[in-house]
């Protein structure tokens, strides 16, 4: 959000407590409370919208259908307003990606522990593709704090060697941002990762 608002364009942010979220610019931020879950609290975050961003997750819970039930429900709120542009934040290793992963993520982090977690990563993927929306997502690999430094590898495939499997979110909020304004990836996958 910070950088979005930093680079002039109008925000509406959808979640559960915007408390956190009062100390930034108020003149182009709009903040809505509301659960994923409820079809009205995310019509009313979707309705007016050009694009919309999701990048849901599930704290620490290992279970649930946030991300795929969430999807489903903004996907539907966007059809009932006539919104097409879709950017969904999902995961390196979902889908066709597999192959970019080390055996400690296929089959220790995605096959065990995060197993949950990774089928609702899935799940999203397939209603975000059978959406009939203008879609990109963007499969980031594993999260770690850092500056935004725009310098990373972005819609590789899987026989792309040496990546550290690591990124920042202020990098993944800045190749999230530019798709926003371009279809470079318009229906595709890109991966994104140092």
């Amino acid at each position: 959000m910070q950088q979005a608002l930093a680079q002039g364009d109008e925000v509406t942010a959808f979640a559960r407590n915007t408390e956190g979220l009062t100390d930034m610019d108020q003149n182009s931020l709009t903040l809505v409370n509301g659960d994923v879950f409820n079809p009205e609290d995310v019509n009313k975050a979707v309705k007016g919208q050009e694009v919309v961003c999701i990048t849901l997750g599930s704290g620490r819970a290992r279970k649930g259908t946030v991300r795929s039930q969430g999807t489903q429900n903004v996907i539907e709120a966007m059809k009932t307003y006539g919104v097409k542009r879709l950017i969904c934040q999902t995961t390196l290793g979902a889908g066709d990606s597999k192959g970019n992963l080390n055996f400690f993520w296929k089959h220790i982090m995605f096959g065990w522990f995060l197993k949950e977690v990774f089928i609702d990563h899935e799940l999203q993927e397939q209603y975000v593709m059978r959406s009939g929306l203008d879609w990109t997502i963007v499969r980031p690999s594993a999260f770690t704090d850092g500056d935004k430094t725009s310098q990373y590898y972005h819609g590789f495939g899987t026989e792309k060697s040496a990546l550290k499997l690591k990124i920042s979110r202020a990098d993944v909020a800045d190749f999230i941002l530019k798709q926003t304004h371009n279809d470079q990836y318009l229906r595709q996958t890109p991966g994104v990762s140092y």
